[in-house]
């Protein structure tokens, strides 16, 4: 089963359950160094933790393009996998494409789509439309 998220007009799937924590896990090892939630608390308390109010989707932006800005500069190679296990790896191991460049570009939706992208599209509809943003 799919985790996705919709946001008014907008719903897009994102993938496996443990991909999304990977990518959340990344985002928190390499943009946090205080713990979960401590720089980036829209997506990782709000979002990752299923529900971020229409009111804090343009908080949660800023944090996402900030996040994204920081990993672009971090190799593919430093991807976490799940931050409650620094050991465990990804299911492909370092099997990725060539155009994969940083883990600002490493997280592609079982769609095909950049879920930085996915995400943009989705907090930017919540804060227009004003409907809360739903991960499930």
């Amino acid at each position: 089963m799919a985790i996705g998220i919709t946001a008014g007009s907008t719903t897009a799937e994102l993938g496996a359950p443990s991909f999304v924590h990977a990518f959340f896990s990344t985002l928190s090892a390499h943009c946090e160094p205080e713990g979960w939630g401590t720089r980036l608390p829209h997506l990782m308390n709000g979002l990752y933790g299923g529900r971020l109010a229409f009111a804090d989707a343009p908080a949660a932006l800023a944090e996402l393009r900030d996040a994204k800005a920081t990993l672009a500069a971090i190799a593919p190679s430093q991807v976490v996998w799940d931050i409650e296990d620094r050991a465990a790896r990804p299911p492909w191991g370092t099997n990725i494409a060539a155009s994969i460049t940083s883990l600002a570009n490493y997280f592609v939706s079982s769609s095909g789509r950049d879920v930085f992208s996915v995400l943009d599209e989705a907090l930017a509809a919540s804060a227009r439309e004003q409907r809360d943003a739903v991960i499930a």
